[in-house]
């Protein structure tokens, strides 16, 4: 459970530098965060989490945009651990919180191939 929030730690520590998406890091970090306890320990979303992604998601608009996005994310994971439980509890927050993302929160996700 401890693991997990290292990482939205990390996240909101993160800056994007020289970052040319309309959605930065930052934004990402803002809007992803109220999702860490969750992750970590599963249990009820909250509400704040989900209108998090579905603001992130109207915010990604371009193939560009969701790449971005996808790499903020997977760049928060790397080295930082995880449970097999941490990456279900994230992969399943988009059907949990009824929002559909064209990609799926994972670490094997390529990100290149987001249209």
């Amino acid at each position: 459970m401890r693991v997990v929030v290292p990482i939205f730690l990390l996240l909101v520590s993160m800056v994007a530098s020289g970052s040319e998406a309309a959605v930065s890091c930052n934004t990402v970090v803002s809007y992803l965060y109220p999702c860490a306890v969750y992750v970590a320990r599963g249990g009820v979303i909250p509400g704040s989490c989900c209108t998090g992604i579905r603001m992130l998601n109207g915010q990604a608009r371009t193939s560009s945009d969701r790449q971005g996005v996808c790499r903020c994310i997977k760049n928060a994971l790397v080295g930082v651990s995880y449970t097999a439980r941490n990456l279900k509890n994230a992969a399943t927050l988009p059907v949990k919180c009824r929002i559909s993302l064209p990609f799926k929160i994972d670490p094997s996700t390529n990100c290149n191939r987001i249209q």
